[in-house]
């Protein structure tokens, strides 16, 4: 584990404890009550007091001491650099089909880290595969209740694993998940499927494992997603996988439904849902929004388009105006959301005066036929729209973008875009702000 770095300050909230007692940017916490945060878990567990002792690192090296009472659950209100002042737990495995190693070289350096980290899956939902955690750790998600964590599994069978993720302690997985089911924490689950490897026979073993821990009031596994592999054009050819074809979409969708009916008379619930690339890949209608539950594999693309057009119908029955100034816009999309898009981009051209045109393109910079609207680059956006009519500008869904900057995957900047395009970019997270750059 490296050293434990001060938490630096990156953010003050208007209207907060730290604003009022007058932190500024480039502060850094030191310790908290004498202890020393490795994470923002510790900071938060240490903040839950309601007398906090600080010392403080200001951007001259100065040290202060600030004594600060407040109601115990009272947010200080300061967002930092990272999520881990100690530094990232790097992932330890070699799976064929990881994203990091089908970049090509010469980018960003944050896009070649390999995290497998429990901190960042108990506080952003990212998935870790539990191959790399000395008994410290495990102690420690013990003691501190950590959970859920999203953890990826892919197989149960040992060798299946071993050979996915290249590393002999992935074939203790079961014993995991009997560990987290002793102690009452939970998993969410996913199942990467990898033609010729983990499919039929395999999957269904591992989803029928996976079930068998979603028992009683807290079951460990609370829920399972399985996903296509994505592979892209800078991938290993050494690396033994293929790619999902339209006739093995329709093969897995078959086998896990005859499943989900299984469990849900079992357990009341799916338990294992598919991601929505299933039925992209197929040519398959998605399904009813029901199917979703409560929608618990949301972040993993389970049921997303379908909440997209939920969402996109409460909100345009409140927001669409009737009719607009004239106004044409162009919508980016990935082509595997065309047809599942078409009737939000009818009822935005319903309204007198708007003009949408969805443009909805594969990713070239990957080589992929098909592909989801968070793997569009820059690139991608230069190559297939030069020269078009783009109207008053670009709606662009902010998946495409890292975390919190206005950067593409493939590192050109969303001004760089623009200006090569000669047109503005507005970048939409939600339905909300689709709607609102439409109607100003």
């Amino acid at each position: 584990m490296m050293n434990i770095s001060p938490a630096r300050i990156t953010k003050i909230l208007p209207d907060s404890i730290g604003a009022e007692i007058g932190f500024e940017v480039g502060d850094a916490i030191v310790s908290i009550n004498g202890m020393r945060p490795r994470d923002l878990i510790d900071y938060q567990f240490l903040c839950a007091d309601e007398v906090l002792e600080l010392e403080i690192l200001d951007e001259k090296g100065k040290t202060h001491q600030i004594e600060i009472e407040k109601d115990y659950d009272d947010d200080l209100g300061l967002e930092f650099e990272t999520a881990l002042f100690d530094g990232l737990i790097q992932c330890n495995n070699r799976c064929p089909f990881c994203f990091i190693d089908q970049q090509p070289p010469g980018k960003r350096s944050s896009l070649y880290f390999k995290d497998d980290d429990y901190r960042l899956s108990f506080l952003y939902g990212s998935y870790l595969t539990l191959t790399n955690l000395p008994q410290r750790e495990w102690q420690r998600i013990e003691q501190m209740r950590l959970s859920p964590l999203y953890v990826s599994v892919h197989a149960t069978e040992p060798e299946v694993r071993i050979r996915l993720l290249k590393n002999q302690r992935a074939g203790e997985i079961l014993d995991n998940i009997r560990w987290f089911q002793e102690r009452r924490l939970q998993i969410n689950a996913q199942v990467v499927v990898c033609p010729g490897i983990n499919d039929a026979v395999h999957l269904e073993k591992t989803l029928r494992d996976l079930a068998s821990f979603h028992t009683g009031e807290l079951p460990a596994v609370a829920s399972v997603a399985v996903v296509p592999v994505g592979l892209t054009r800078f991938r290993p050819q050494e690396d033994e996988l293929t790619p999902v074809t339209r006739k093995k979409a329709g093969e897995v969708i078959s086998q896990v439904r005859k499943l989900q009916q299984e469990f849900k008379e079992t357990f009341g619930s799916n338990c294992v849902w598919l991601a929505d690339e299933w039925f992209l890949i197929a040519g398959e209608e998605l399904p009813c929004e029901a199917e979703y539950e409560d929608y618990p594999q949301i972040d993993n693309g389970v049921g997303s388009i379908r909440l997209f057009i939920k969402e996109f119908l409460q909100t345009a029955r409140e927001l669409l105006p009737q009719k607009v100034k004239p106004r044409k816009l162009t919508w980016v999309v990935g082509n595997a959301v065309e047809q599942a898009f078409q009737p939000i981009e009818k009822q935005l051209n319903e309204v007198e005066g708007l003009s949408v045109n969805m443009r909805a393109l594969s990713s070239d910079y990957w080589g992929q036929d098909i592909s989801v609207t968070g793997l569009l680059t820059g690139h991608d956006l230069l190559l297939k729209l030069q020269d078009e009519d783009l109207g008053a500008g670009i709606l662009l869904p902010s998946v495409m973008l890292k975390h919190g900057e206005q950067v593409f995957l493939d590192d050109k900047t969303v001004e760089e875009v623009a200006n090569s395009l000669k047109t503005e970019i507005f970048p939409v997270t939600n339905v909300e702000e689709l709607i609102k750059v439409c109607i100003q």
